[in-house]
């Protein structure tokens, strides 16, 4: 009987131990969770810095009249998929 009453107390221990680690697991995920979310608002807030900063380097250039080929073909691009967005709206508010 002796031997018995060791294996239950060490299978309890065991389990006891399991419990405490689950619990220290989940206190984990619940923190990488959080600090997931602040990685990806921090993602976004910097994405947006980099649009703006993109636009104001092509404010720049379009100013100082510095342009190349490429650079002209790129402008073309980006205004005439304005325009496409600003007719799309037009035709969304028409409806």
């Amino acid at each position: 009987m002796p031997d018995l009453e060791v294996q239950l107390k060490r299978i309890q221990d065991k389990l006891q131990q399991v419990l405490k680690d689950h619990s220290s697991l989940q206190k984990e995920n619940l923190r990488l969770k959080e600090e997931l979310d602040k990685n990806r608002n921090q993602s976004y807030a910097n994405q947006q810095t980099i649009e703006e900063l993109k636009q104001q380097v092509d404010v720049l250039k379009i100013s100082s009249g510095d342009w190349d080929e490429s650079d002209k073909k790129e402008f073309e691009k980006r205004i005439n998929s304005y325009i496409k967005e600003i007719d799309r709206c037009i035709a969304l508010l028409s409806e």
